[in-house]
């Protein structure tokens, strides 16, 4: 689901960045994702989990914006069906930290890690070099470590509550967004047409996150993020029709 939900959030946000700079699409669409959550942790009665998720959620809301806005300034300027893909190369960083702290997958799921990850990073192979300005592909890399971190930190986080972990962050992003939108007085252009896809991208995101917390508990994370990690699959796709 988290997968899923990712592959989809990244296309409409690849597609509404070709028309609106990047930071603007992330403080809309992060803007709406509070919304949701706001809303879930409310008819989940999650206010009262324990705080120590905080420090997780800080962690997380700081490498979830800096990897969204390289992540968007990549495909802006990149093919998308290769994008993706770099970046989400990135889990090899969960992945080495639900190692380091004791995730033994057995042999036949270490198999299914190694094939996973080396398909993630061969689908950029054939047609790296019309990935557009080699920039993007640098951007890629960036958001793709970051995502990796943020994979770390909802794992965290959702030992506490993952619901509130999400939240948490997007309360943090979208106040440090709010911030820097006053100090440049502007919108980025973001019209009344663009809402629908923006409300999308942050709905699907917030809910990618949740459920890539939850699935962390009952699995361990090198699992977990090797599964979450397929989304290019959804974006690739899509972008093949756009």
């Amino acid at each position: 689901m988290s997968s899923a939900l990712w592959g989809t959030a990244d296309f409409l946000g690849g597609v509404a960045s070709k028309k609106r700079p990047p930071l603007a699409v992330v403080g809309f669409s992060q803007t709406f994702g509070l919304i949701v959550m706001l809303v879930v942790a409310t008819a989940t009665r999650s206010w009262g989990a324990d705080l120590s998720y905080i420090p997780w959620a800080f962690m997380g809301s700081a490498c979830g914006i800096l990897g969204l806005l390289a992540f968007y300034t990549a495909l802006a300027n990149g093919v998308m069906g290769i994008v993706a893909p770099i970046t989400a190369a990135g889990v090899v960083v969960p992945v080495a930290v639900g190692i380091v702290r004791g995730d033994v997958p057995t042999a036949a799921q270490a198999v299914g890690i190694v094939v996973a990850i080396l398909g993630i990073v061969l689908a950029t192979g054939p047609e790296l070099r019309g990935a557009g300005d080699s920039k993007s592909v640098i951007y890629a890399a960036i958001a793709g470590v970051l995502f990796g971190l943020v994979f770390v930190a909802l794992a965290g986080g959702g030992e506490s509550s993952s619901i509130m972990t999400v939240t948490a962050m997007r309360i943090i992003s979208v106040t440090g967004l709010v911030i820097a939108g006053l100090f440049a007085r502007s919108l980025g252009g973001v019209t009344r047409a663009d809402l629908p896809a923006t409300a999308a991208v942050g709905a699907f995101d917030a809910l990618a996150n949740v459920a890539l917390g939850a699935a962390a508990q009952n699995n361990n994370l090198t699992i977990t993020a090797v599964v979450g990690s397929l989304y290019p699959l959804i974006t690739a796709v899509r972008a093949l029709r756009f």
